[in-house]
């Protein structure tokens, strides 16, 4: 079943204001796991990795979001009439 536009986009926010931030913070303790702070290559490696990762299974819901609400979604929202009203 496809999400509708207004379903990822709410879902796309929750995204980004609250599991990014879950998500920086396990990366973080991921590099800790290191024990002392690793070269800066591996480092850097490690996190552009993560960086990456994160995207893979979101892709989907990040797609067109920042776009205008699709013209037959509007439409059927308002009950098929283009303009959101009765006349």
């Amino acid at each position: 079943m496809a999400l509708s536009w207004k379903t990822r986009r709410r879902l796309a926010i929750f995204i980004l204001l609250v599991a990014l931030p879950a998500y920086i913070v396990l990366a973080v303790n991921i590099v800790a796991l290191f024990g002392a702070r690793p070269p800066f290559l591996i480092e850097l490696a490690v996190y552009a990795g993560l960086g990456i990762v994160w995207i893979l299974p979101l892709k989907k819901i990040f797609l067109g979001v920042g776009q205008a609400e699709p013209p037959e979604e509007r439409q059927a929202r308002s009950g098929g009439n283009s303009r959101g009203r009765e006349d």
